[in-house]
C-alpha cells in the first residue's frame, strides 16, 4: 500500500474518534464518519447503507446522487449484505448486476456492518473512479474502520433496533 494512503486511514481512524467522541446519536456520527473518510481519502464516494426489511436503504454519504434502495443480492452492496462477507471489486462494470449509480465508478471496496449479535444491519460503500483502485490492504483497513464504526454506532441502541 502506498504510504500516503497507509497514513490517511491512520488519520481517519484518529478523526473519528474525535468527531465521535462524546455523541451518542448514530445518525450524527455516520454522516461525520462519511465526511471524514471522503475528506481524508482518494475516494469519490463514501457512504452507509442501512437494512430496512429487505433492501438496503441509503444513509449519510459524501460523493454523487446515489441509490436509494437496492434490494438484497442485487449489486455489489446488495451481495455484500447477503453474503455477509466484504466484497472487493477491481472492476465494477465486470461485476454481474452491477449497479451504476454513478457511471464514472471503476471499483469498490463493501463492508458489512454488524450488530453485537453478528446480525448485519448495515454496510460501508467506497467507490473509486479509478479501475483496480483498491487491495488487500485497503480491505483490511476498510474492516478496521468498519468494526470502529460498529464500536460508534452501539452507543445508540434505538438505531440498531435493540
Amino acid at each position: 500500500m502506498r504510504t500516503e494512503r497507509a497514513e490517511a486511514y491512520r488519520l481517519a481512524r484518529e478523526e473519528i474518534r474525535s468527531v465521535t467522541g462524546g455523541v451518542d446519536d448514530a445518525l450524527a456520527n455516520l454522516a461525520n464518519m462519511a465526511a471524514v473518510l471522503f475528506d481524508r481519502l482518494p475516494f469519490s464516494w463514501v457512504g452507509f447503507y442501512r437494512v430496512s426489511g429487505e433492501e438496503l436503504l441509503l444513509g449519510p454519504f459524501q460523493g454523487k446522487p446515489a441509490c436509494v434502495r437496492i434490494g438484497k443480492g442485487r449489486g455489489v452492496c446488495g451481495k455484500a449484505w447477503e453474503k455477509g462477507e466484504l466484497l472487493l471489486v477491481p472492476d465494477v462494470h465486470a461485476f454481474d448486476g452491477h449497479l451504476a449509480c454513478d457511471p464514472a465508478s471503476r471499483s469498490e471496496v463493501v463492508v458489512p456492518l454488524r450488530r453485537p449479535d453478528a446480525s448485519v444491519w448495515g454496510v460501508l460503500d467506497v467507490d473509486s473512479t479509478e479501475p483496480n483502485d483498491f487491495g488487500e490492504e485497503d480491505a483490511a483497513r476498510l474492516t478496521e474502520i468498519a468494526r470502529l464504526v460498529e464500536e460508534i454506532v452501539s452507543r445508540d441502541p434505538v438505531f440498531l433496533g435493540l
